[in-house]
């Protein structure tokens, strides 16, 4: 019998989960199906027991439903528990267990760039749910120091002090960030600044960025933001959000199907469809 899988969200219609997973379901010859779902707030209840009571398999969560989809479902996984947000469920045994895979996914995808990131020193941008992603997956993963920057310091200091994983953590204003951008060998972006429509807009100076420095926005409208074209040009080696899409989608994937996929297939896939 052929297996579902899919993604709810709202809205869900811009997706490219279907064709990525779709793609893999094809070329490891595994009978399945990968559909979307719009499912919006005040009906996301119903959907997770509809999608229960169909037998799904698994199935991803997006904007606006990965916080208050914890709610409803049987188990959740330590780390998706403490980020507060879950992007990955999977039907185990009649229960539905919720993972996040969005953290694991990036950290991954920069395992792919450097095998030493454990001794990299590390300043995120920003402290939202991607952040928070972020930071307690790389936190959990052993890289000893990652500070962060924020706009609003008290949101960065509340992120840092939730943590439960033990690391070396400081809080940093605009002008402290800027200044010492030349101490870290691993900066992310994890704010909407520089993302289409607004792509001139730069998250903070990027003149003390150096060429020994992986930089990572996890925007992918554009492919390349103005800070990434920045640290290009200062030697950094650069990542765009296809990463983390991909590698989040791989780990979901993994856990649906035992199997790790071909992330080049996945990646191509998606670049077809962003039109890069």
């Amino acid at each position: 019998m052929k297996k579902l899988f899919g993604v709810i969200g709202d809205p869900i219609a811009h997706s490219m989960s279907p064709a990525m997973h779709n793609d893999l379901f094809d070329l490891y010859g595994i009978n399945a199906a990968y559909l979307p779902f719009h499912v919006s707030r005040g009906n996301l209840e119903a959907a997770v027991k509809g999608l229960k009571a169909l037998g799904v398999s698994g199935f991803n969560v997006t904007i606006p439903h990965k916080t208050d989809i914890i709610a409803h479902l049987d188990k959740v996984d330590p780390l998706a528990r403490a980020i507060g947000a879950v992007n990955t469920v999977k039907n185990e045994n009649g229960l539905l267990v919720g993972y996040n895979t969005d953290g694991p996914g990036f950290v991954k995808g920069l395992e792919y760039m450097a095998a030493d990131l454990g001794s990299r020193s590390a300043l995120i941008i920003g402290a939202g749910g991607a952040s928070r992603a972020i930071y307690f997956s790389m936190a959990q993963a052993g890289i000893g120091r990652i500070d962060l920057y924020n706009r609003t310091i008290q949101k960065a200091e509340e992120l840092v002090s939730s943590c439960p994983f033990k690391v070396e953590s400081k809080v940093l204003g605009q002008e402290t960030a800027e200044k010492t951008l030349d101490e870290y060998q691993l900066i992310i972006q994890t704010t909407s600044i520089g993302m289409v429509p607004d792509t001139e807009s730069l998250p903070l100076s990027p003149e003390k960025i150096t060429q020994d420095t992986i930089v990572s926005d996890i925007i992918y409208n554009p492919l390349q933001t103005k800070f990434l074209k920045e640290a290009s040009k200062k030697g950094a080696a650069i990542q765009n959000g296809v990463g983390m899409f991909v590698f989040q989608g791989a780990l979901a994937f993994e856990l649906w199907t035992g199997i790790f996929p071909d992330v080049e297939r996945m990646e191509a896939n998606v670049l077809r469809n962003l039109g890069g």
